[in-house]
């Protein structure tokens, strides 16, 4: 008996469909669990298969024509939706300096260098190469603290706390530093960097995150508020802020722009690029994770994502302009939060609170 290749193939073209219908729709709830959350990462690859899929099933799926092609026509507009801030076509939020503006620059580097990686020279020949003015590194344990310890020693302000979770940090800066601080926002050994720079004659704060990511048995509560809790910081501040570091969650998340709306920030890739970071050697199939906002006194000189040092990640290399006075007659205004901004940050802080709770009980029952 011949095997019916044809019906096989059509009834899975109508498998993945159902999927992209399922996860699509479960990405617009509120729920936290990670298989829920991880369909927030791939919208443009998600998108780019939804399309595929629709055409797919409109020509060659007589007997659930026309429904199931316009759900996912509809989906895909829904996507499109939810990333066409990160193309060419739309408009800036910041704006890049032009000449006589370029006062209170610097340049910044950050970089998950994945603690599994033992390539150090090639980080170290980044670092070089760049000479950032700020470096913030990620998932450092104590073996790349000593391999990164000769580059970094020219940097005269620095705060490290190397630990061997995938979550230790790296901070040096030339800026002239006060108030700088490493502190656990949400989760234990999960650190977070603070401190007050100063470029040209204005101080700004840098905050720099790597919160824990999606996975099975970790859901989203921890991460999203340590991600608020850090929003919740910079708007509590009468100064500028910078806020740096691998997120773990996408620039498109509702999660992060929230972070943007209660901080009050704007993302220099809007109406540039989704600069995708990870996986290193598969951007085009990617997504962004690795972060760089501001609030609305900078100017944007320049903005890239380099070439793989070995990481999982690639590094974020951009060029900041500290210039209140042109940036903010040039920049995207910002009304800052509203009541269901600040609704929602109060329930992912309650959500967190009541996950940290039952974790403690369930900790003293075993």
């Amino acid at each position: 008996m011949k095997f019916p290749w044809k019906s096989a193939g059509l009834w899975l073209l109508r498998l993945i469909a159902i999927c992209l219908i399922a996860g699509t729709l479960l990405s617009t709830t509120d729920l936290n669990q990670w298989w829920v959350r991880i369909w927030d990462f791939p919208r443009v690859q998600i998108l780019i298969v939804t399309i595929l899929a629709a055409i797919g099933l409109w020509f060659f799926d007589r007997g659930w024509r026309p429904w199931l092609p316009l759900i996912l026509a509809g989906l895909g507009v829904w996507q499109i939706y939810r990333v066409y801030p990160y193309t060419p076509v739309a408009g800036v939020e910041v704006a890049n300096t032009r000449p006589g503006e370029e006062n209170g620059c610097f340049t910044v580097l950050t970089l998950n260098v994945l603690q599994d990686n033992r390539d150090y020279q090639r980080t170290v020949e980044l670092i070089r190469d760049v000479d950032p003015d700020i470096l913030f590194l990620m998932e450092t344990d104590e073996a790349w603290a000593n391999a990164m310890a000769p580059v970094m020693s020219g940097y005269t302000g620095q705060l490290h706390r190397p630990l061997d979770n995938k979550y230790g940090l790296m901070f040096a800066t030339r800026l002239p530093m006060t108030d700088a601080s490493i502190q656990d926002l949400a989760q234990k050994d999960t650190p977070s960097i603070f401190a007050t720079l100063m470029a040209g004659d204005d101080e700004f704060r840098v905050i720099g995150l790597h919160p824990r990511p999606p996975v099975p048995d970790q859901d989203t509560e921890e991460r999203d508020a340590e991600i608020i809790a850090a929003a919740d910081r910079s708007r509590e501040l009468d100064m500028p802020v910078l806020a740096i570091g691998d997120f773990n969650d996408v620039a498109w998340s509702d999660t992060t722009v929230l972070f943007r709306e209660i901080g009050s920030f704007l993302d220099p890739r809007i109406g540039r690029g989704t600069y995708a970071t990870f996986p290193a050697d598969k951007t085009w199939l990617g997504w962004p994770l690795d972060h760089l906002f501001v609030t609305r006194e900078f100017l944007l000189k320049s903005m890239d994502v380099g070439q793989p040092v070995g990481s999982d990640h690639r590094p974020v290399i951009a060029q900041l302009c500290l210039n209140p006075a042109a940036a903010e007659q040039r920049n995207e205004e910002i009304d800052g939060p509203d009541a269901e901004n600040e609704r929602e940050a109060d329930e992912v802080q309650e959500e967190f609170e009541e996950d940290a709770a039952e974790d403690r009980i369930e900790g003293e029952a075993g």
